[in-house]
């Protein structure tokens, strides 16, 4: 997840700088465009989604750390924009994210179905509902960096919460809502007809949302004490 933050921020920074370099004295694009109180627009993108783990030592020892393999999903959604002053705007994000990652749990290598106790698929499809506070930096000619952070509610349309089946059956549980804080920074590009934002952003869930197996003892669960997503965003705005 760091490398992604260190090659998001590298690629902002050397496309803001080739942009200014182009021009030093652009002609100015779309001058009303932040002057308005409401701004609507949508975004698309990719994301990759990951697990943090804390586990419970009093239920024994963690000899070998939960696997998790990640793969690359996408984002879709909308934008609302209340502009505050000059330099803060409050944002709602509602989007739909797709993403998979692959659970691997030690302590199967000797089991005759190893194969099928020791792996889960996770695959999720999240509603995402951020709100959002932009602090943007004075514009230079045709573009404009920003930071923007918040907190946001995240349904779990895949979570299986109600389910009688657990890991014993092969299903894996999460709760349906997850809390969130967000943080990241992009730059806003002042085309002829629409401002272009590509930005990345950080998510890191606040609160747990592992829904432990029926046995305390459990072999997949038993020994966790907390499993919170984090996750990273890349996503391109069209305003």
């Amino acid at each position: 997840m760091k490398n992604w933050f260190l090659c998001g921020l590298g690629f902002l920074f050397i496309t803001a700088s080739v942009s200014a370099q182009f021009k030093e004295s652009p002609i100015l694009n779309k001058q009303n465009e932040d002057k308005k109180l409401l701004n609507w627009g949508y975004f698309l993108g990719f994301n990759q989604y990951d697990f943090k783990f804390d586990y419970d030592e009093d239920n024994g020892p963690q000899q070998t750390d939960i696997l998790v393999s990640k793969t690359l999903g996408f984002n879709v959604g909308l934008i609302g924009e209340l502009r505050l002053n000059q330099f803060l705007d409050l944002r709602f994000e509602p989007g739909l994210h797709y993403t998979q990652r692959t659970l691997g749990f030690p302590g199967f290598r000797d089991d005759e179905d190893a194969a099928r106790n020791a792996l889960r698929e996770v695959k999720s499809t999240y509603i995402n509902f951020p709100l959002l506070l932009k602090a943007s930096a004075k514009r230079f000619g045709n573009w404009k960096p920003f930071l923007i952070g918040g907190g946001s509610m995240t349904l779990n349309l895949g979570s299986n919460e109600t389910s009688l089946d657990d890991n014993s059956s092969g299903t894996f549980r999460m709760k349906k809502w997850v809390y969130n804080y967000e943080l990241g920074f992009g730059i806003d590009f002042y085309l002829e007809y629409f401002k272009f934002t590509p930005s990345i952003r950080g998510v890191f869930a606040l609160t747990d949302e592992l829904v432990r197996d029926n046995n305390p003892e459990s072999p997949w669960t038993g020994n966790i004490d907390a499993m919170r997503t984090r996750g990273i965003f890349v996503n391109f705005t069209f305003e």
